[in-house]
């Protein structure tokens, strides 16, 4: 065996268990993710006007999100069935989605914290700030992790394999040289994990330095201690879904490009790879604990349109059933709005 791991004359290990292990994963996330950023969206587009609160940042995290959501149907069919009748080019959109939703995840977390921190500790540089910066600024990240995803469905491609039937993990990986497998790796890891990383850090910090205050009035205190909430929800939201992949991405692609021979490092890093790729995709069920427990105004504003709709509707009811609801033209009931 030892003479097997320094040949590297060994087979990689059965992978059977990784449709089990993502197809119960998208099952388990699909509806909660899907109705927890549908409803995210909803109310953040429809009823937060507080754009100083990294609002714009959180609509299009909901939106990365939900880009990935929309695939999970397509993947659960395939590591059910085992097979893939949907042709090449949904197989690369739905790969392409599922990294798009990861490095537009990472990029907006960023935001977010990097804006509740600024404007808890610059008060009055968030009274000058615009909509319009926000929305610029998601325009750009959108448009450079698009740019940077689309190499990806080219490296796993289904021409790549003898049959047109697989998909996702079971798609060849195109062999690169040596430079080029470095440079996508090192760009990979600094600027869309590194750099994050580090920002997301500080961010939470300083944040706790700036809860220690102790000469801070009673309101801005409280406004601290959500930021401090809020930074660490999206702390929490990093290191449990994007760490453990991109410790092991280093490590995968050099498996994959028979740069490791040795037979247990090769087995240990295939199967902790499906393992982050699953915890990777998590975010799209943690995201909208941000959303509803780190922001007392999404909660104010979702239960209230909550309890007037039910109001609405009961007094609807009650009209209808009225005596003099038959005869003659009866007014519409207002919607109440409960305090």
């Amino acid at each position: 065996m030892g003479d097997n791991n320094s040949l590297g004359n060994c087979t990689d290990p059965s992978m059977d268990f990784q449709a089990t292990l993502y197809a119960a994963t998208y099952t388990v996330i699909f509806i909660p993710g899907l109705l927890g950023n549908g409803i995210a969206l909803w109310v953040l587009c429809r009823f937060i006007n507080k754009k100083n609160k990294a609002v714009i940042f959180m609509m299009n995290l909901a939106a990365a999100d939900l880009a990935h959501i929309i695939s999970l149907p397509l993947r659960m069919y395939y590591y059910i069935n085992h097979s893939w009748p949907f042709g090449g080019f949904l197989c690369q959109l739905c790969f392409y989605l599922k990294y798009l939703n990861m490095y537009a995840s990472i990029c907006f977390l960023t935001c977010i914290s990097i804006q509740r921190y600024l404007f808890l500790r610059h008060p009055f540089k968030a009274k000058d700030w615009k909509c319009r910066y926000d929305v610029a600024i998601s325009a750009a990240i959108w448009i450079v992790v698009g740019a940077a995803c689309l190499p990806l469905p080219i490296l796993r491609s289904p021409s790549l394999t003898n049959s047109t039937n697989t998909c996702f993990a079971d798609l060849g990986v195109r062999q690169l040289n040596m430079g080029t497998s470095i440079a996508m790796v090192l760009v990979a890891e600094l600027s869309g994990f590194l750099l994050p990383l580090v920002i997301i850090l500080y961010c939470t910090w300083k944040m706790r330095q700036s809860l220690q205050e102790s000469h801070a009035p009673l309101q801005h205190a409280n406004e601290k201690q959500k930021a401090w909430r809020m930074i660490l929800g999206c702390a929490a939201v990093f290191f449990i879904c994007f760490t453990p992949y991109h410790v092991n991405f280093p490590l995968f692609m050099m498996v994959k490009q028979e740069a490791i021979r040795d037979c247990s490092a090769r087995r240990r890093t295939l199967y902790f790879h499906s393992i982050s790729l699953c915890l990777a995709s998590l975010n799209c069920c943690l995201d909208p604990i941000i959303y509803y427990f780190m922001t007392s105004e999404f909660q104010e504003k979702l239960f209230r349109n909550c309890r007037a709709n039910i109001w609405s509707r009961l007094t609807n009811l009650d009209s209808s059933r009225s005596p003099g609801s038959s005869g003659g033209e009866q007014e519409n009931p207002t919607m109440v709005d409960v305090h």
